[in-house]
């Protein structure tokens, strides 16, 4: 007997699983502007922001955290270094995110569903800690000492002037969605393909993480906290069972339901399936443990 291998089973797109094109672009551009004009109403909050700051950062050190200037020191040793790090954090974020979704729409709609669905919930419980909790990032804390790299190299997506920002939100740190994103982009891509090399996808959240902290736009705890909402939305959305993987058909008899079409065993003779007399043969096999096989060999 063959051991059954477990295999993807929507290796080709299903399009019985994939939602009208139209519905879809209308539903995660609402989100996304829902998202934005959500953050901008945080807008204000100044002295709570940096109160919060203070407290993340005293936490941060209590909970004897590595300090976000380790990181920053690493990118100070080189210019070109610190661009490329805010060019990642200004142009990577967004287009990823879109073009792993597009990738899922056309080639996995099962996975696309459930990845739409967590990255929503994901952004949703977000705003709602923007609305609650507004938090000044480590580059505006005095305590931090660090460097608004963005502002200093370029480029940066942020105004000079946060208190006054009408493009984004600057004090809406935690958590961090950079992160949160890129590791849903990476576990995603890593669930629908098979490439041997599909662990490497990781490098996308590992790099983000780095350039948030490093250009001083997050805090520690900013990572954490979104890999734990993650966490909490993974389980809730999970993948529907048509989608996941299942147990090939095992070949041999009681295998093939009603046994129509059932295959000729090699030692039955009679190639057209008939038998001797009529009757078919008897087969007698020892029963096997569950995971066993004969001779303990698997």
């Amino acid at each position: 007997m063959r051991l059954a291998r477990t295999e993807p089973t929507d290796q080709e797109p299903d399009i019985r699983a994939r939602p009208p094109l139209v519905r879809e672009f209308l539903l995660v551009a609402g989100l996304f502007l829902a998202y934005k004009f959500g953050r901008q109403a945080a807008n204000g909050h100044v002295e709570e922001a940096f109160r919060n700051a203070g407290s993340v950062w005293d936490l941060e050190r209590a909970l004897h955290l590595p300090g976000e200037g380790a990181v920053q020191g690493l990118l100070l040793h080189s210019q070109p270094l610190i661009h490329a790090a805010n060019t990642y954090y200004a142009a990577v974020h967004f287009p990823a995110t879109a073009l792993f979704l597009i990738w899922l729409y056309w080639r996995r709609p099962a996975h696309y569903v459930r990845s739409r669905r967590v990255l929503a919930a994901l952004t949703g419980a977000a705003l709602v800690l923007h609305l609650l909790f507004p938090l000044a990032p480590p580059r505006m804390l005095p305590a931090a000492g660090l460097v608004d790299t963005g502002q200093v190299y370029g480029p940066t997506v942020y105004g000079q002037t946060p208190a006054t920002d009408t493009m984004a939100n600057q004090f809406a740190a935690m958590p961090s969605l950079h992160v949160g994103w890129a590791v849903m982009v990476a576990l995603g891509l890593i669930a629908a393909t098979r490439s041997r090399w599909r662990l490497l996808w990781l490098l996308h959240p590992a790099i983000t993480l780095f350039v948030v902290v490093g250009t001083a736009n997050h805090y520690w705890l900013d990572a954490i906290v979104v890999v734990a909402l993650l966490a909490v939305a993974l389980a809730a959305f999970r993948l529907p069972l048509s989608a996941r993987t299942v147990p090939a058909r095992l070949r041999g008899p009681g295998a093939w339901g009603s046994g129509e079409g059932a295959p000729v065993p090699a030692y039955a003779g009679g190639g057209s399936g008939s038998y001797e007399g009529g009757v078919r043969p008897a087969i007698s096999e020892a029963p096997v443990a569950s995971g066993t096989y004969a001779g303990g060999a698997r």
